[in-house]
């Protein structure tokens, strides 16, 4: 007899990931379905990446055209998909370059390695420090791991890549101390710390470090692998904060749905990596860019100013619900703390009644797809305000 998923997974899995007892085998929109054909209204659209929700039909259009044309070819040859998200990627920011990887922490780890070699070239050795703050998270590789500041995921894999410190946010006094020494190539920083807690940073505060960082030729480096491709209703989260950083990674909500990381290089560094310094093997795949450019075409100014609004209408009714305290983040990037039950708990409760959601320490994190309507948030309101009535 066939043993279940869950036993087969259990089995041969290595077992990094605390499951939800939830198996999903199907997608539309905001809705989920189990195994069983029960729905669910997905409200973590894949930790972010579903920006357009499951399966939305042109961008599986736009995926399936290219998978049927070209399904992957080397880096060692032009292609069109990943020339045309650049361009388009650098047309809409006003970056310079980018390169492309699979996932956040692969972006993170170019971004790094970019900030080192320009520092490098200019300075020569020992100007390599790193920067980054405390409660961040970067990525799980052993650079981006060791950039993530917070103790937790600190244990176990020494020893750590050297030349990261550490500044707690908000507090410019420190990182002037740490740029002071001489030592410093970058600063890495994400605008709404999300596995943190959910926690933007104040306005004044990234304005004054970015001209910090200016003064002293150190490279501003901003994580939007969350918080990036239309999540806080801009295209990029620094948007709402008037500044451009001179290295922008990307991931998650780009692909709509595929593996994509994206480092976005402003003109002062763009040619600081030559030939063979750095590469991917899957990094620019035609089947991922496709997804992306059909992304992209879909977040024009109208998209983006919706997701915003549905971001501030989704933030003001959650803070008008009895149990609900802390309410933060930006745009669609929210994060709230229920006042008698732990985060994981009450995610537990809902998936029980037919609605996901996500954790961030002591909060519960909603990260739902961009297309999200005003219907669905209400539905998903009322399941949560049933919750914190029993």
């Amino acid at each position: 007899m066939e043993k279940s998923i869950k036993d087969i997974d259990k089995k041969y899995i290595v077992n990094t990931y605390n499951r939800y007892d939830l198996e999903i085998v199907e997608g539309m929109g905001v809705n989920a379905y189990d195994v069983d054909g029960r729905e669910y209204i997905d409200l973590s659209s894949g930790i972010g990446v579903n920006s357009l929700g499951y399966c939305e039909m042109g961008w599986v259009a736009s995926v399936t055209q290219q998978l049927c044309k070209l399904n992957h070819v080397s880096n060692l040859y032009y292609s069109r998909p990943d020339a045309l998200l650049a361009k388009s990627l650098c047309e809409r920011t006003g970056y310079d370059k980018v390169f492309f990887a699979n996932s956040g922490a692969e972006a993170n780890e170019c971004a790094i390695k970019i900030a080192r070699k320009y520092s490098f070239d200019k300075y020569g050795k020992g100007r390599d420090k790193i920067i980054t703050l405390i409660n961040s998270f970067h990525g799980r590789t052993m650079a981006t791991l060791t950039a993530t500041g917070q103790e937790v995921y600190h244990d176990f894999f020494f020893p750590f890549v050297d030349g990261f410190e550490y500044a707690p946010a908000g507090d410019l006094q420190s990182v002037e101390t740490y740029v002071g020494k001489g030592d410093v190539c970058a600063v890495m920083i994400e605008l709404v710390q999300g596995e943190g807690g959910v926690i933007a940073l104040d306005k004044h505060y990234v304005k004054k470090l970015s001209e910090i960082c200016k003064q002293n030729d150190v490279l501003l480096i901003i994580d939007e692998v969350q918080t990036g491709a239309g999540r806080t209703g801009k295209f990029l989260a620094a948007e709402h904060y008037g500044v451009k950083a001179d290295i922008t990674t990307l991931a998650k909500g780009l692909g709509g749905g595929l593996p994509i990381g994206a480092a976005l290089v402003a003109k002062n560094c763009s040619d600081t990596l030559g030939f063979g310094m750095h590469g991917t093997t899957f990094g620019g795949n035609p089947i991922v860019c496709a997804g992306a450019n059909y992304v992209m075409a879909r977040m024009d100014e109208d998209f983006l100013y919706e997701a915003e609004q549905k971001g501030e209408y989704l933030q003001e009714k959650l803070s008008q619900l009895d149990g609900i305290e802390e309410v933060s983040g930006l745009g669609l990037m929210i994060g709230f703390k229920v006042k008698d039950m732990s985060s994981s708990d009450f995610v537990k409760e809902g998936i029980k009644r037919g609605l996901i959601m996500l954790t961030a320490k002591s909060k519960v994190r909603l990260l739902p797809p961009l297309t999200i309507t005003y219907d669905e948030i209400d539905k998903a309101l009322a399941i949560i305000s049933s919750m914190l009535a029993k």
